[in-house]
């Protein structure tokens, strides 16, 4: 059940709550899955997030009833798409408000830097491994992308104007405690509520989550390292704005090394009114050369999903 801490301002449950209960439900069956077959014992770790929609939001009050299955397994990973619905339980009225695909790979629980092979799934039509392989070869390829260009960094900007890049973007320091963690003592996934800060800077509005690009785990996040979340936005629609996110890590308690890019994502969000109704955004004022190319890519993104959105209605 969703309670005000799992909520903003407005009572929309924040998408990193959703996101996190997504993570969980994937990471319970795989890691059941991994250990079907005598062998190493395991825990299934996040390694990627595919796009994820919110077409519904969840409210305070609400029940969210999480459901997962596994569609494919490569030789080191396992495809799970998951389904949120949420219930109000005073009327009984249930709607579908998330569908979600993800990516684990099984770490042993004696050396967590060994990954283990995953036993076969039976398909019931050769087409689903088929599709689950062009998948699997689509996520590899863009994980491949995303990590080349990984050398992004992110500076202040002082005293920006508004509606500029540099007006919303922020960087944030957190230490990573047990509470952080997953068994194996690695970050859990599905955090998005400082994206969600940076958004509702340039809006000055109720902002919701509207979709999550490809959410790339690079590398594992262990207990005791000092994280920074950076965020900036790069594109606006009529009634959209996406930020790109970077989280970076520094570990230094158990194993000292040079700070290194663990995690890259883009969420989308749109500016809602007190009435819950689409506000308009403020566009997004671009000044350098690199800002306008992102400009760009944003728009192509959008394009991009927008057109696969209207294939869905029409299939619907």
């Amino acid at each position: 059940i969703m309670r005000p801490d799992d909520a903003n301002v407005a009572g929309n449950v924040h998408g990193g709550t959703i996101l996190k209960m997504i993570e969980e439900a994937g990471a319970i069956i795989s890691t059941r899955h991994c250990n079907s077959q005598a062998g190493e014992p395991c825990v299934a770790a996040l390694a990627r997030v595919e796009r994820t929609d919110f077409l519904s939001p969840v409210c305070i009050g609400e029940v969210a009833n999480v459901s997962a299955e596994i569609t494919y397994t490569s030789r080191h990973s396992v495809e799970v798409q998951v389904n949120v619905m949420s219930e109000n339980i005073l009327t009984g009225a249930k709607k579908v408000t998330n569908k979600a695909t993800l990516w684990y790979v099984p770490l042993s629980l004696k050396n967590v830097n060994k990954v283990l092979e995953v036993p076969p799934i039976q398909y019931t039509r050769k087409e689903q491994e088929d599709e689950g392989k062009k998948r699997y070869e689509e996520q590899k390829l863009d994980r491949l992308e995303t990590k080349q260009r990984n050398g992004d960094l992110i500076f202040p900007v002082i005293n920006p104007e508004p509606h500029t890049v540099g007006y919303s973007q922020s960087s944030l320091i957190h230490l990573v405690g047990p509470s952080d963690c997953t068994l194996l003592g690695f970050v859990h996934g599905g955090e998005d509520e400082c994206a969600g800060m940076w958004a509702a800077r340039h809006c000055k509005t109720n902002i919701v989550t509207a979709s999550v690009d490809a959410i790339n785990f690079h590398e594992k996040i262990k207990k005791g390292s000092v994280i920074t979340i950076s965020g900036r936005m790069t594109f606006t629609s009529n009634k959209s704005m996406e930020i790109e996110v970077f989280v970076d890590a520094d570990p230094f308690v158990d194993e000292p090394r040079e700070r290194y890019r663990a995690v890259s994502a883009f969420f989308t969000y749109v500016s809602l009114s007190k009435e819950g109704k689409p506000l308009p955004v403020p566009q997004l004022l671009t000044e350098t050369e690199d800002e306008k190319r992102r400009f760009e890519e944003g728009k192509g993104r959008y394009l991009q999903t927008k057109a696969k959105r209207q294939a869905q209605m029409q299939q619907a």
